[in-house]
């Protein structure tokens, strides 16, 4: 059990069926009256941010977030096949269980998969990873001065913004969190 006065950032709880995530908090004691705790929270499941108060006796059931290691395998058009390394059984998550970023891994990458109490929360790529260019515009030799931009296609069929003298068949170093090109790898 967790106690509102003992709410911290990044604290999980359980609350009216829903798991939340403390963002911000703040204890207030006014001149008069009772003291209360201010709130900002994320739904978990909904991805949904509300403020609230609480009475700092308010009690709620601690919720513990399971964040596993997976391997990812493939996808058969409605379903991504994730695999445990450790035990070799199979997780099957929806196109709409994964956000955008997704779009940077290729088969094999290992994920990041959050869960609670086995239900799928989201899944999370790695932060960066290294992707071979199969379309782009070629460059030409003097185009290096400015930051000048051109779309490149990925092998996962992503597509970003690259310098100019970025070639068809060169591994770039890719930043999943904005979808950034970062370096040649």
């Amino acid at each position: 059990m967790v106690v509102a006065g003992d709410f911290r950032n990044g604290l999980t709880f359980e609350m009216d069926g829903d798991v939340y995530q403390v963002i911000e908090f703040q204890h207030v004691k006014p001149g008069k009256g009772a003291a209360f705790v201010r709130t900002k929270m994320k739904n978990i499941m909904t991805g949904a941010v509300t403020e609230r108060t609480f009475n700092p006796t308010d009690k709620f059931e601690n919720a513990y977030i399971e964040r596993k290691d997976m391997q990812y395998s493939y996808d058969d058009g409605d379903l991504y096949h994730f695999m445990d390394t450790e035990t070799w059984e199979e997780t099957l998550i929806n196109r709409d269980q994964v956000d955008d970023s997704f779009k940077f891994v290729k088969e094999e990458m290992m994920c990041k998969i959050s869960s609670y109490k086995g239900r799928i929360l989201g899944v999370e790529p790695p932060t960066f990873v290294e992707l071979e260019v199969t379309d782009t515009e070629p460059g030409f030799a003097g185009n290096t001065a400015t930051n000048t931009l051109k779309p490149a296609t990925l092998e996962t069929g992503a597509v970003i913004k690259v310098p100019l003298f970025i070639n068809v068949g060169e591994k770039l170093k890719i930043d999943t969190r904005t979808g950034e090109y970062l370096s040649r790898a």
